[in-house]
């Protein structure tokens, strides 16, 4: 190995290939007519991120549950715009275009091939997996996500960012606790409890009635944390009597919402493999196998060369 510094890159895989099956257009088909557009898209990411990123490290974490029952238990309502059906004793079934799950076995399968660990959790999300697995990094990591509520882990003490792709892979965004606090004038130790009071409508979370934005901002910033605001209301200590009302009102809410909100960091999960290698000329050959089946044309060339600069 050379005298890389050591970085570890998590993907939020789910949100990288939902990203890149609607980015890339869907006339992307392999010989057999199985469109691969998203598969596509996936590896053309993993090559501009490991080029960019420089990881020795990398982890696909995966959904094995997109939402977990102990979470619905508590907030009834959590992603069920989501929800394509419901099974009883199994996961629920999220809204997949029938074009895209027919990718995701390929997908595995490419990053396999790629030496890439894919690591899920039952009865929990990617998000708690890469909880789980930034926090006990022992080198810099840097998550990759579209998802907000991963800005909880951010950390510049223990070297955390998140690399934010809602803008696109073009304009990827470093997110840093700087830039939490100047986006939201919070901390990003304060940001789970940030998205339990103003809510959001992306995952289901009804949030405070009448709290928005700039009021949990500025609530956080008098009172430090959701139980120092729930003093606060109860005291009537440095609060208005219009937001503290609201405040115990959504008692009920606030009991639960910071278990369903907190992303979990103690799963207990083996240590993947996740060093990166340079492909040996067997790997090489199996992925450009693969790459012609499936037709996914220079994006598979790409992967490999990008990460032929790892060893």
């Amino acid at each position: 190995m050379s005298s890389r510094s050591e970085k570890l890159l998590l993907l939020d895989t789910a949100s990288l290939y939902f990203r890149a099956f609607y980015g890339v257009p869907d006339k992307v088909r392999a010989p057999d007519g199985t469109p691969v557009n998203a598969v596509r898209g996936l590896l053309d990411m993993i090559a501009k991120l490991t080029t960019t990123y420089e990881p020795t490290d990398m982890v696909a974490c995966w959904d094995d549950d997109w939402r977990p029952q102990w979470r619905v238990d508590l907030i009834p309502t959590y992603k069920t715009h989501r929800v394509a059906e419901v099974m009883p004793g199994a996961p629920d079934v999220e809204q997949v275009p029938d074009p895209l799950e027919a990718q995701i076995p390929v997908i595995r399968e490419a990053l396999a091939l790629l030496g890439i660990p894919v690591v899920g959790r039952a009865d929990h999300e990617a998000d708690d997996v890469i909880g789980t697995l930034a926090t006990r990094a022992t080198m810099p990591v840097d998550i990759v996500t579209g998802d907000r509520d991963l800005f909880q882990l951010v950390d510049d003490a223990r070297d955390v960012r998140v690399i934010y792709t809602a803008r696109g892979m073009s304009n990827l965004e470093v997110v840093t606790d700087a830039t939490v606090v100047t986006k939201y004038h919070i901390l990003p130790t304060q940001y789970a409890d940030y998205a339990t009071l103003r809510g959001d409508a992306s995952d289901g979370l009804p949030g405070v009635a009448g709290i928005g934005d700039k009021t949990a901002a500025t609530l956080l910033a008098a009172h430090g944390d959701l139980d120092g605001i729930r003093a606060a209301a109860a005291s009537g200590d440095g609060m208005s009597a219009t937001v503290a009302s609201r405040i115990l009102g959504a008692a009920d809410y606030l009991d639960v919402a910071p278990t369903v909100v907190g992303v979990v960091t103690d799963l207990d999960i083996a240590a993947p493999e996740s060093r990166l290698h340079a492909p040996d000329a067997a790997t090489r050959d199996a992925a450009e196998a693969f790459a012609e089946r499936w037709g996914l044309g220079t994006s598979m060339k790409r992967a490999l060369d990008a990460l032929a600069t790892r060893d």
